[in-house]
């Protein structure tokens, strides 16, 4: 039993759902996250290798450590807390694609070799597009086709990569890669789809907003963490991740501010908060690894946490604008508390989830002699706090009173979002149980006078700031409207410049055409006028004549071929 991926349990379970129904098919849904954290914690240990021949390739399904098992019992927990949420949504299509999608998150962790890690890259692909295509309307139709092709791509990076670096050095074992070789750069790009590198992220706010109100809590807990757990299992220590998570940690802020889909804020800081994570995997040392692996592990839930909240207002309003947004607290004041929850996690106050885990990076970076990039990551910390923490309950659920009076949301949902909220503070409370599951040693408590009091500084000056603003009109106001970034490039830019090219092209063929007609037709005129057109090629030449030169010819010929070849 110890040798049996824990992905097999979703894939099983996965072609039971279709055929079950009812109270028999939520028991399904909600045993396979139990059954396979059980089997994890009681028959998997850490060193277990399982190798499988196929086609002369010695492929690896299971190869597992500490920090394959931390990423494991993470997705099993994120697949529980998202399937209770989704327990009302009677569509088998998005039940099987939950299944899939967080099996395929567990093959991805326990792929002990590329090839293995390449087919689990793309059923993550393909299932994870279901919950986008599911909202059935004719822009997520589009945006799940845009999704897919970013998502194709990186798996095509990834293939191309892993054949260059077998046909280097023979081997396909998935360890530490590195940037040395031309193999490592193209897995790198690969990873960095999936992360959403700056350039290469538009695949996540343009395509998570548009999921249903359930299908983003999945995508928010998978995808870009197996990109993580890859990045840290092979290019743990690369110093360009340093500059790039610390991009990718600032940027998005100023789209979240003047964001209006409160959906599409939360995309903004689900970059932000892997910003922190590639800058931890960046510096590569054990305190900054372990923070990277720690937040990812907290991020996963408070971040799902708050996609839950928005995903019960959608649910309940058929929105997330902030602009006609305001005042739902008066009728759904449990989803608002879980809600402040969320935004205090995500925003790293003490006892709370992020807290814990945020600092660990900001330490390092402190440690290891970066402490000018400190400075940006100290402004990123700030900024989620403007975005995420303050304008996400702020605009939906105080603000302006819309009128909007809707349900509080389902038991299903409150259950969700409790036990998601209770982590939150159960992780930020009691740090050590987290820390005991982390891969490297721990040496490590965030809970001194230094941590402390500065990150209570930062967040009393942010809210300060928040609230001057505000009150002097300087802050965005939520305006309807679509913002773009990198997606600009393909949504806008190519598209333009494709039709006007075609234009050009159309244009100057038919000027050409016409440039080289016109004399041609004037050669033809004066020729057909000429004597020797008129009278030596066609009068004196008649169709008789023709025929009969013609037959006279032919019987030469054959004449010819009987007697001097017969």
């Amino acid at each position: 039993m110890s040798e049996l991926p824990p992905f097999v349990l979703y894939f099983i379970a996965a072609f039971l759902v279709p055929a079950s129904r009812g109270m028999v098919r939520k028991i399904i849904l909600l045993a396979t996250p139990i059954v396979a954290a059980l089997h994890i914690g009681l028959n998997v240990d850490a060193g277990i290798l399982s190798t499988y021949s196929i086609l002369n390739l010695e492929l690896t399904f299971m190869r597992t450590d500490k920090l394959s098992l931390l990423f494991a019992y993470l997705f099993c927990l994120a697949s529980f807390i998202a399937t209770i949420f989704a327990l009302q949504v009677n569509d088998t299509k998005q039940q099987v694609a939950g299944l899939v999608y967080a099996g395929s998150a567990l093959g991805a962790v326990f792929a002990g070799d590329l090839i293995t890690l390449f087919i689990f890259w793309e059923l993550l692909a393909i299932s994870s597009v279901v919950f986008i295509w599911a909202r059935g309307t004719e822009r997520a139709i589009h945006t799940g086709m845009r999704y897919l092709i970013f998502q194709v791509l990186s798996g095509v990076f990834l293939l191309a990569g892993a054949l260059v670096h077998f046909h280097a050095t023979g081997s396909l074992a998935f360890e530490h890669i590195g940037l040395g070789s031309v193999a490592g750069w193209l897995i790198f790009i690969a990873f960095g789809i999936k992360s959403a590198f700056p350039f290469l992220h538009g695949w996540l706010t343009d395509g998570y907003p548009e999921a249903t109100a359930t299908g983003t809590v999945f995508l928010s807990a998978f995808t870009t963490k197996v990109a993580v757990y890859a990045l840290a299992r092979g290019f743990a220590g690369e110093e360009i991740l340093v500059y790039i998570g610390i991009t990718m940690a600032c940027f998005p802020i100023f789209y979240a501010v003047i964001e209006n889909d409160l959906r599409k804020v939360l995309a903004y800081s689900l970059i932000n908060q892997v910003g922190f994570m590639v800058t931890g995997i960046g510096i590569g040392t054990a305190l900054a690894l372990n923070g990277a692996v720690a937040h990812a592990f907290s991020d996963v839930i408070f971040k799902g946490l708050l996609f839950m909240t928005m995903g019960v207002v959608l649910h309940r309003v058929g929105h997330v604008n902030g602009s006609n947004l305001g005042g739902l607290y008066k009728s759904m004041p449990k989803t608002t508390a879980l809600c402040i929850v969320g935004a205090l996690s995500i925003s790293a106050f003490p006892l709370f989830s992020g807290f814990v885990s945020k600092s660990m990076v900001m330490a390092a970076l402190v440690q290891e002699d970066y402490s000018y990039l400190w400075l940006f990551m100290l402004f990123a910390s700030a900024g989620v706090f403007h975005h995420a923490g303050i304008k996400i309950p702020y605009f939906a659920f105080f603000a302006h009173d819309s009128g909007l009076r809707p349900r509080e949301a389902p038991i299903n949902m409150l259950i969700a979002m409790g036990l998601a909220a209770t982590l939150c503070i159960f992780i930020g409370a009691q740090p050590q149980y987290l820390y005991s599951l982390l891969p490297w040693e721990v040496d490590y408590w965030p809970y001194d006078a230094t941590h402390v009091l500065t990150q209570l500084q930062l967040l009393f000056f942010s809210a300060l700031a928040f609230v001057w603003l505000n009150k002097r009109g300087i802050y965005p106001p939520e305006l309807r409207s679509t913002n773009l970034d990198a997606e600009w490039i393909y949504r806008k830019f190519l598209p333009a410049s494709i039709h006007r090219g075609l234009i050009f092209f159309r244009t100057a063929r038919e000027s050409a055409m016409t440039a080289a007609i016109a004399p041609m037709r004037s050669i033809c005129r004066s020729f057909s006028q000429s004597s020797m057109a008129k009278y030596h090629l066609s009068e004196s030449w008649p169709t008789g004549s023709m025929v009969l030169w013609i037959s006279i010819i032919l019987v030469a010929y054959l004449l010819l071929d009987i007697f001097a070849y017969g």
